[in-house]
């Protein structure tokens, strides 16, 4: 059984915490984490123990529970691969991209993932950012597109048939927005008419379905910046070539540019980061990333 010393009182808020090391130990086990601890000026009534930023949280299925609170230990699988960067370098482009690869240990095929850090407050409308990116490799992933079309009947049964044939998994109208407001959710896009769940910023309204559907399927993703001004978006496998990976990264970094918020000011760029979906991230050189110029020969 893991102790350690707290205060008496383990209910509090986010920010009631501060990192710090706490040890812990038992017959059998001797180990320290590095969780938020509590500030003891400030003490609520809900219980949080997690981190803000990827690298400090834990990776593994091993929970130890103490005084209500919840912690996470890594896996020897993590602490392994996590030696294969240091944490707070920055890597130029191709580097991380090898790195990437490397720490991808897991049985199944990892996706690979991209986290840019802006320099944008998203709860102003001019400074949010949203749209889509074709990635030339493709994403990796096979997709289950659904299409609604709404009008007139004529219309309408002459778009369910066009999307059918246009390749669509799942065609309705107002029956499958039925479907989707009680829990129905066995696709990856969905593509529509206005007011609805789909938007148009994000491509996946239109009047050309074939067109639509075969963009979505060769490797169109959608990403939009959180309320912190992060963007989070997948860029291929783990799987794929180190020089695909660069191409889908480069046509994300070029998208991000080109849809820079009208509100954006100072420096658009803050951070960026690549890791595996099981893996640590790998921080970027900003500078570098951003003036990067590929090879001819990919």
């Amino acid at each position: 059984m893991a102790t350690c010393t707290t205060p008496s009182s383990s209910l509090m808020h986010m920010q009631d915490f501060t990192p710090s090391i706490l040890p812990f130990k038992s017959s059998t086990l001797t180990f320290s984490l590095c969780p938020l601890v509590p500030c003891p000026q400030r003490v609520s009534k809900s219980v949080v123990a997690a981190l803000p930023l990827k690298r400090d949280r834990f990776a593994c299925s091993v929970f130890v529970e103490h005084m209500g609170l919840k912690l996470q230990i890594r896996s020897n699988r993590f602490l392994e691969i996590q030696k294969l960067r240091e944490a707070e370098k920055e890597y130029d482009l191709e580097t991380a991209i090898s790195l990437l690869k490397e720490t991808a240990s897991t049985k199944f095929v990892e996706t690979a993932e991209a986290h840019f850090r802006l320099n944008i407050k998203p709860k102003y409308n001019n400074q949010q950012l949203r749209a889509t990116v074709s990635l030339p490799k493709g994403t990796g992933k096979p997709l289950k597109v659904a299409v609604l079309a709404q009008g007139y009947d004529v219309f309408a049964g002459e778009k369910f048939d066009e999307a059918r044939k246009a390749g669509a998994d799942i065609v309705g109208g107002d029956d499958l927005i039925q479907q989707i407001r009680g829990g129905f959710l066995e696709f990856d896009k969905i593509l529509g008419p206005r007011k609805l769940m789909p938007s148009l910023r994000a491509g996946t309204v239109t009047d050309n379905i074939p067109q639509a559907i075969k963009e979505f399927r060769k490797g169109k993703v959608e990403y939009r910046a959180d309320i912190t001004g992060i963007v989070h978006i997948p860029f291929g496998k783990a799987d794929f070539s180190e020089d695909d990976l660069l191409v889908n990264f480069l046509a994300i970094v070029e998208s991000i540019r080109t849809n820079k918020p009208e509100g954006a000011v100072g420096g658009y760029w803050k951070t960026a980061h690549i890791c595996t979906s099981m893996g640590p991230s790998i921080r970027l050189n900003i500078k570098e990333m951003v003036d990067y110029k590929p090879p001819s020969n990919i």
